[in-house]
């Protein structure tokens, strides 16, 4: 039985690193490898990557709604920030809280990068890669 909690532990843990969740503390009963919380951000793993998360803060990350063209509000502001963490040739986008044509224009480069719906749309999917952006992006950008 204790085998299988570890197994079980073990996956948790695996599953919130691959996630970028936060793992609990190990308690008493749990074993004392697993002590520190997990906070790996997949692009960290590249050399001079940072973590989108501590630099943009409008929002909870666990805070994710559905955002369309012409709202506004801290969400949108969350998602312009993150979208300016990619690097390349895209303009980056002013913080304001508007989600105009430009913002627009930059999130359906984005889901066209990740061979998501180019609606859009900042939907669940939109918003796992605003927070895990990929390495580089070999579409053009728009003119």
């Amino acid at each position: 039985m204790r085998q299988h909690g570890l197994v079980v532990l073990g996956a948790a843990f695996c599953t919130s690193a691959a996630l970028s969740v936060t793992a609990p503390q190990a308690t008493a009963a749990g074993p004392a490898a697993v002590t520190a919380a997990v906070t790996v951000h997949p692009a960290a793993v590249t050399a001079g990557a940072t973590d989108s998360r501590a630099e943009c803060s409008y929002i909870s990350s666990t805070f994710r709604p559905e955002l369309t063209h012409a709202e506004a509000g801290a969400a949108v502001m969350q998602a312009q920030c993150l979208s300016n963490m990619w690097g390349g040739e895209p303009p980056k986008l002013t913080v304001d809280g508007s989600f105009d044509t430009v913002m627009l224009k930059k999130i359906k480069w984005i889901q066209g990068c990740h061979g998501l719906p180019t609606n859009g749309v900042v939907d669940t999917r939109t918003w796992q890669v605003l927070y895990h952006p990929a390495l580089d992006c070999y579409r053009p950008y728009p003119a």
